[in-house]
């Protein structure tokens, strides 16, 4: 790519990271405009445009133009994750919900691997019809994004009542589940601009912002430059090798998670799965700066794989869970994943040529941040239990003397009877 493009200096790093500046100015008005639009509609749209342009980035010819298309995609991208994250919530309960986010990891997890694969044989399509390997790698893989984005717009239900693949019966039942859960009245199903102010100015979403910029540090770091950091680790392998060789990473982290998540939903425990799997990708970007052998090294890019997506993951899950009401949920979530993914444009400067082959400051930086999202993570956990042991103390019922149970329930997670998940 940088040969055809004429790419000079850190104008590739340059490009890579200017996705991340319209993504993640497109995460919260997409989120507030997700069910006035229709979640079938409208992210179906965003889906079938940015596969148009990642497809057509295969057709650049300039570093103008790579821009371009990198701009558009963030724009159109930026709504996906957490428009999906906060989709989950219309159907699925507290204790369903990780695993359910989880999957929408792992499909990263496993597109990420299938994505080395993928590379290693369109790659071979170099020189067909005169186009470069890269080219034919943004086509083939751009073409089917497109399709699935058509047929998601019949294929999303927009809600519970609209679910095509349910009975009444199912409907009614899923209805009941999720009523019985606290805080999650009528009136908290429906988009309010009260609620979105309330998130704005609620500390703890905030808290979560902070942690999930030190995941997610690692999450692209990891994500876009595993197969740099495995070059580095083995400089004699090919190319189609170092592209094999960031599978088996992507495997066990998917590995994890999805064990982790379901063992997190069953038990109800958020913090103290974030915090311990956040020390083992700690533990893994110290043995990548340790002056040690390149297995020793290929088995600390496991590490970090295998803590990886449980660190990013899990908060996603957290966050939304505590907070029952739409409105609220929606722009935490969306806030959440905005401070989150403006990491990506620091990331995309932490592995350089400069730093070859050893990547000290990009392995130092990436511990450092997760280190502190763990720290994060681990404080939220005890904030919250601490929180829980004074409502069922009865600590915080002066708070609503006076009011209705109905008045009561309406507070959301202000409520005493709110139980925050852990």
């Amino acid at each position: 790519m940088e040969r055809d493009l004429g790419l000079e200096g850190n104008q590739y790093q340059t490009a890579v990271s200017l996705l991340f500046v319209t993504y993640i100015l497109s995460e919260l008005p997409s989120n507030l405009v997700l069910k006035k639009c229709r979640p079938s509609r409208w992210i179906s749209f965003i889906t079938t445009a940015w596969g148009i342009v990642a497809t057509l980035t295969g057709i650049t010819q300039n570093f103008a133009g790579l821009v371009v298309c990198r701009l558009l995609l963030g724009a159109l991208e930026g709504g996906l994750f957490p428009g999906l994250a906060v989709y989950l919530t219309f159907f699925y309960t507290k204790r369903e919900l990780a695993l359910r986010i989880g999957y929408l990891f792992v499909s990263a997890a496993v597109a990420g691997g299938c994505g080395g694969l993928l590379a290693f044989g369109i790659g071979h399509m170099d020189g067909i019809a005169g186009q470069s390997g890269w080219r034919w790698i943004m086509i083939m893989e751009g073409i089917p994004t497109v399709l699935l984005g058509i047929a998601t717009w019949w294929l999303l239900a927009d809600d519970l009542e609209t679910a095509y693949y349910l009975t009444p019966d199912e409907k009614t039942l899923m209805i009941r589940r999720r009523n019985r859960q606290a805080g999650q009245t009528q009136s908290a199903q429906e988009f309010s601009w009260v609620d979105v102010r309330k998130g704005l100015m609620d500390w703890k979403v905030y808290a979560f912002c902070i942690g999930q910029f030190g995941a997610d540090t690692m999450l692209y770091g990891f994500s876009i430059f595993l197969p740099t950091i495995i070059k580095a680790i083995g400089p004699q392998w090919s190319n189609p090798i170092v592209q094999l060789l960031t599978i088996p990473c992507y495997a066990v982290g998917a590995i994890s998670y999805i064990l982790i998540a379901r063992l997190s939903d069953a038990q109800q425990l958020r913090g103290v799965y974030s915090v311990l799997f956040g020390v083992i990708s700690v533990v893994g970007y110290g043995i990548l700066l340790s002056d040690s052998s390149s297995g020793v090294h290929y088995f600390g890019c496991f590490l970090v794989a295998m803590g990886l997506y449980v660190v990013v993951g899990l908060p996603l899950a957290w966050l939304p869970l505590n907070n029952p009401r739409y409105g609220k949920r929606t722009t935490a979530t969306a806030l959440q994943l905005t401070v989150a993914n403006s990491s990506g444009i620091m990331a995309s400067f932490l592995y350089t040529n400069a730093d070859s082959p050893r990547y000290i400051r990009g392995h130092a930086v990436t511990l450092a941040m997760v280190g502190w999202a763990s720290l994060v993570y681990f404080s939220m956990w005890q904030y919250f239990a601490r929180e829980n042991r004074r409502r069922r103390d009865g600590k915080e019922d002066a708070k609503v003397a006076g009011m209705s149970e109905e008045e009561i329930a309406e507070l959301g997670d202000r409520s005493p009877r709110f139980v925050y998940t852990i």
